[in-house]
């Protein structure tokens, strides 16, 4: 579908009126629904479909693989600052849960944030400056033992940094792909999950040998070379700017043009929109509890069983499927229409959500071991079709804001999960209602996203008027012109 310029005919309104000016150099019809449209004599442009972009594509996974690998197996670091930490159990285990919990939920909370630079700045600085800032969280973290200070360190810096690293690394694939679109991303989730796998491996091994604070250094070193690797992230130039919408046009109408690019929530004008967000937020609430609470459980679970030192091949086996399912969910994306792909999320929270109360029914560490194959598989599915189904509900225009909004969503229900099961945990003295209570949440978000492609069906006209409208309106609202998100409004003139 190419983004173009409504047929005139007839009286013109004076949006219309507008993109009719420039009659003696036709805007050319592209040939990729990613792109706006270009100006100058040139053919329609073609995103390369590969060549650097598998660069930017090794770029991203090692993006990926670093931030979520130390995420996932934050169960190795909660272990780690229960060791350290003296002082009544109970509590030290809820404060050491929210140090976890702060890094995940932030990075979903700053989302809309990265969205707003991102589409400001472009996608390799938020991501430069994001990687340092991690850097310095991981690092200062090394340097101070009380759990109070980690919730700023790796909490917050940590946390923020990754979110601003991390994003970029989604929406610079569309600049490069757009035919293998889902395989690119199922490619970079793919090959993260192989950090993934290494990771608890890793930690396991630094924080017997060397201790927390020494880990802490180690790992700081991953963010290090990211933040060399995100200079790769390179937008593809933009062939537009149209100043001409800003002349005639008095200073509180170009304030509120830069105010709007910068809020931009016309995401929330598509119904299906807010229903498939509040329903991934809604999964959000269980999703990240199993990662923190897995291993104690295990521990406390398994005391005589002979396999309960190598607990860390749990996380093993989650980054392995999850690996496996992102790959393949990204080739069964391409393949599959428009929005009927959401059902692969469909299928990924109910299974999810139906493992996570399996948990406490396993007799046998060879029975978690199945189980943990299959959320693994989950996450696969869940996190690959993220970015495609955004592209199909709000377009390409509105992508990056649309995926930070959804993000930040998840924020509160992604933090707060593993706190609560906490307090399940210190409330029953087991982990069984905490596992129960995860796998409610992502089965409800599964039934909400059901019903998504339903009430799409039912509105296609107004979301192609939407569409329109975002043709028509493209140049005033996006200061980067009729862009991809992500590409530096500094760069419009080139």
């Amino acid at each position: 579908m190419a983004l173009q310029s409504p047929e005139s005919g007839g009286e013109k309104g004076p949006w219309e009126a507008e993109e009719k000016e420039p009659v003696s150099s036709p805007e050319p019809e592209l040939t990729v629904s990613t792109r706006g449209p270009g100006s100058g004599p040139g053919p329609g442009f073609q995103p390369p479909e590969g060549g650097y972009g598998w660069l930017v594509v090794f770029a991203a996974t090692w993006c990926n693989g670093s931030i979520f690998g130390i995420q996932n197996s934050f169960g190795i670091i909660y272990t780690l600052l229960l060791e350290e930490e003296k002082g009544e159990k109970s509590q030290q285990e809820f404060k050491a849960a929210w140090v976890g919990a702060l890094a995940m939920g932030m990075i979903f909370l700053c989302s809309p944030i990265v969205s707003i630079f991102t589409d400001r700045m472009g996608c390799r600085i938020p991501a430069t400056a994001g990687a340092a800032v991690a850097f310095i969280g991981l690092l200062t973290s090394s340097f101070t033992n009380s759990l109070e200070a980690r919730f700023f360190t790796y909490g917050i810096l940590f946390g923020c940094g990754s979110s601003f690293a991390f994003q970029p690394s989604l929406v610079i694939l569309g600049h490069y792909f757009q035919r293998r679109l889902g395989l690119a991303n199922g490619v970079v989730a793919a090959a993260s999950s192989l950090f993934s796998m290494s990771f608890p491996f890793l930690m396991k091994m630094l924080g017997e040998k060397i201790k927390l604070a020494h880990t802490f250094r180690v790992l700081s070193i991953f963010m290090l070379i990211l933040m060399f690797l995100s200079l790769t992230y390179r937008p593809l130039l933009p062939t537009t700017h149209n100043s001409r919408a800003k002349l005639g046009r008095s200073l509180c109408q170009q304030c509120m043009g830069h105010l709007t690019n910068y809020c931009n929530m016309r995401v929330f004008y598509h119904r299906t929109y807010r229903i498939w967000a509040f329903g991934i937020a809604t999964a959000a609430l269980g999703y990240f509890i199993p990662y923190v609470h897995l291993m104690k459980y295990v521990d406390k679970q398994f005391t005589g069983e002979k396999r309960i030192e190598d607990t860390w091949v749990l996380l093993v086996c989650i980054g392995a499927t999850s690996g496996i399912g992102r790959l393949v969910s990204g080739r069964i994306s391409d393949s599959i229409p428009g929005l009927k792909k959401i059902y692969l999320q469909v299928i990924a929270f109910m299974l999810l959500g139906l493992m996570c109360m399996m948990i406490p029914l396993c007799k046998g560490f060879g029975g978690l071991i199945v189980v943990c194959l299959f959320l693994g598989l989950c996450d696969g599915f869940f996190t690959t079709i993220m970015a495609p189904v955004a592209f199909e509900l709000v377009g390409p225009m509105q992508a990056s804001q649309a995926i930070g909004y959804l993000l930040g969503m998840m924020a509160l229900p992604m933090t707060a999960g593993p706190p609560i099961a906490g307090l399940l945990h210190n409330c029953f003295e087991n982990y069984h209602v905490a596992f129960y209570f995860a796998g409610v949440p992502p089965m409800i978000g599964g039934i909400i996203l059901f019903f998504v492609p339903l009430f799409h069906r039912k509105t296609p006209n107004k979301q192609e008027m939407d569409s329109s409208k975002d043709k028509m309106l493209a140049s005033d609202t996006i200061m980067n012109g009729e862009l991809l998100p992500g590409v530096p409004a500094t760069e419009a003139h080139i």
